[in-house]
């Protein structure tokens, strides 16, 4: 099993910054890729970032190109999502995934961590 917290969300305004932060602890061996997906309220979640935990290559969401930047600490085995330039649009609960290898899809998901931008 693994388990994943997040951390740093909060209220900013509209042209700040966050930095999220998820923690992933338990049985991590064998992590091919981590994530961060977003669900504001009334809509489906989606696809925000991933990174791959070997080569460290990035994925993001048009949405977010250009503001928003994943990286990884794999001794820490954490990942982060720095947000910049944040518009109220990307009031959401912010989710961190795990994806392990041979899998199809992301394994285990965090709690989530509200992130609201005000105009």
């Amino acid at each position: 099993q693994v388990q994943l917290v997040e951390s740093g969300g909060g209220l900013v305004q509209a042209g700040g910054s966050l930095r999220l932060s998820c923690a992933a602890s338990g049985r991590t061996f064998g992590t091919w890729a981590m994530g961060w997906f977003r669900q504001a309220p009334g809509k489906e979640r989606e696809f925000v970032a991933t990174i791959s935990w070997s080569g460290g290559s990035t994925s993001y969401a048009d949405s977010v190109k250009g503001r928003f930047t994943i990286s990884r600490d794999n001794a820490k085995n954490t990942v982060y999502l720095q947000m910049n330039s944040l518009k109220p649009e990307d009031t959401a609960v912010y989710y961190c995934a795990l994806q392990m290898v041979a899998s199809i899809t992301y394994d285990y998901w965090g709690q989530g961590t509200q992130v609201t931008v005000s105009s």
